[in-house]
């Protein structure tokens, strides 16, 4: 016979498989990103996923994606105060669509 489950680890599987984690990580992110990156160019770009410690950041043209390009480590320095659970270490700068 099973042993039964802890709740709490019964509600993370849940949150998991729904997809409600994605949903609050995703928040999260644009509000770190937006304090990180500033304003002006926050309202040009947007964040996407973090893969292998790489966050992935969509530009609107590729003269944005130069600055990020300079001001990489001063982001990365914000975004790992702001994200200390993400461990983010790199951008991955791609030109895009930006909502």
């Amino acid at each position: 016979m099973s042993r039964p489950q802890k709740m709490s680890d019964l509600l993370s599987q849940l949150t998991a498989r729904r997809g409600y984690a994605r949903q609050q990580t995703g928040a999260s992110f644009d509000e770190a990103w937006q304090q990180a990156a500033g304003a002006a160019l926050a309202r040009q770009s947007r964040v996407g996923q973090v893969k292998r410690g790489a966050l992935e950041v969509i530009v609107a043209n590729s003269a944005l994606a130069q600055e990020l390009s300079y001001q990489k480590r001063g982001i990365i320095t914000k975004l790992t105060g702001l994200l200390p659970d993400e461990q983010i270490t790199d951008l991955r700068v791609r030109v895009g669509p930006v909502e």
